[in-house]
């Protein structure tokens, strides 16, 4: 008798947690934002006063990991010159290949471009555009190159969904990468 009233006792407890369900919050859940996969960084320094371009690219077809870049462009710049920089992101492991600029404009809200030179007076970067909170993206900006010497430029693209606050701090890296710097 008493293992059919705990037969019983467990059956209807059983019974209960299977058909109790959660409280809908009348919100729906998004999906975490994911990092874009960008295989090929093309930094575009357009010389201030010339139709002179250089452009630098960096290009890793597989993503990260795997086999190794199949090009990574050392940067060379004229010394105490103002260039306009752009910058180009796509994703070709993917046939059409994606261009990723476009995505990072639309969701400008969710990213920000950081350019770190070492030494600091290798290159000073402005930035030249914002996102409808006012914050910097860094697809468009001015570098001014100082006297000759050689380095290192940082280039970062922060994923920073619902977390961008105008600095480098919040969020993950899409982009990092260390290009040689040389002014000359």
């Amino acid at each position: 008798m008493k293992i059919n009233q705990k037969l019983t006792l467990a059956l209807l407890l059983f019974t209960a947690l299977t058909f109790t369900q959660c409280k809908d919050a009348g919100e729906d859940v998004e999906p975490d934002d994911e990092n874009e996969l960008i295989t090929t960084v093309t930094l575009k320094f357009a010389e201030k006063g010339t139709t002179t371009v250089n452009s630098f690219s960096y290009k890793d077809t597989d993503g990260d990991g795997g086999n190794a870049p199949v090009q990574f462009d050392a940067i060379l710049l004229k010394p105490n010159t103002a260039y306009t920089l752009t910058v180009e992101m796509k994703d070709e492991s993917k046939t059409p290949a994606e261009d990723v600029t476009e995505e990072i404009q639309e969701k400008a809200e969710e990213h920000l471009l950081i350019y770190t030179p070492a030494p600091a007076t290798l290159l000073t970067y402005t930035y030249g555009d914002k996102d409808a909170n006012n914050f910097n993206i860094g697809l468009k900006g001015e570098a001014l190159t100082g006297a000759a010497g050689t380095g290192v430029l940082k280039v970062q693209l922060r994923h920073q969904p619902g977390t961008k606050n105008g600095s480098a701090a919040p969020g993950s890296d899409d982009v990092n990468l260390d290009f040689t710097l040389t002014i000359k």
